[in-house]
């Protein structure tokens, strides 16, 4: 039976995750403290991996109730922590050497700083997918695919690509619920480039994303709707949350369960940002 296994959050955005035993839903769909913050340039623009290599190199922990951020800068002897809200002139000193260029830190509690502004819900991917990926290519281990893929949901019980069944076809959304917090699929994630490097040095795999497509489609299971495809770099599940999921809980080994298949339309959520 299909249930929670994990549940990964981002605070700041292209930094470590933490993994924690719940997560709460905000009103825009978004999980309290997934990509909260963000790294912006003097242009405002995201300093992040898609971008900026060098960012793989930082390692950071979370204290989240205590809303402090523990750095590890390379070749530096200790970490450094700042809490978030009282420090972050001084964190965005340090981040800014590091960088060797102006960087600061935004915040936006309400919606987070996502990719998808539109599918404002946590990604969704099986630990079994994440396993078979990683077998795709030599000396990647599970945990290690886990860090470049960095959904937010991680279902357990379930074979490989179990997830491809939480989208339709365009325009189309499948509902599901996760205990009492009801999702719908919208399409799979779109990847990019962060995935190819290593997430603790940022040096790329030869071919990673020529040998991903071509396993992709491979590996496509012949009932999941092709519509979506426009390409096979796609993995994992964008979704959005209803208004009736805010406040409510996800814990982990909450049941999942797929709702039969109804013909929706995309929800409408203001982006706030």
């Amino acid at each position: 039976m299909p249930y929670l296994a994990k549940i990964l959050l981002y605070p700041v955005k292209s930094l470590d995750g933490v993994e924690v035993e719940n997560a709460r839903v905000l009103a825009s769909g978004a999980l309290q403290h997934d990509r909260e913050f963000a790294i912006f340039d003097e242009q405002g623009k995201f300093v992040n991996g898609k971008r900026h290599a060098k960012i793989h190199l930082l390692r950071a922990q979370f204290a989240l109730l205590n809303r402090t951020i523990s750095l590890q800068i390379p070749d530096g002897d200790l970490q450094q922590i700042f809490h978030l809200d009282e420090e972050r002139q001084a964190l965005e000193a340090t981040l800014s050497a590091f960088f060797e260029f102006a960087v600061t830190l935004g915040q936006n509690s309400l919606m987070g700083f996502p990719d998808d502004t539109h599918s404002l819900g946590p990604t969704v991917i099986s630990t079994a997918t994440l396993a078979e990926v990683a077998s795709w290519f030599p000396g990647l281990s599970v945990d290690e695919m886990r860090r470049r893929m960095r959904a937010n949901i991680e279902i357990g019980g379930v074979p490989a690509f179990w997830e491809d069944q939480l989208f339709s076809e365009q325009g189309d959304l499948v509902s599901f619920r996760v205990g009492d917090v009801q999702f719908f699929g919208v399409n799979p994630c779109q990847r990019c480039i962060v995935p190819t490097r290593d997430s603790y040095l940022g040096e790329a795999y030869p071919n990673f994303q020529r040998i991903f497509a071509t396993q992709r489609q491979a590996t496509l299971p012949n009932w999941v709707a092709s519509s979506p495809f426009n390409h096979f770099y796609r993995l994992s599940i964008n979704t959005q949350l209803p208004p009736s999921s805010a406040g409510k809980i996800l814990q982990i080994g909450n049941d999942v369960d797929i709702f039969p298949q109804q013909s929706q339309h995309f929800l409408k959520i203001k982006n706030t940002k």
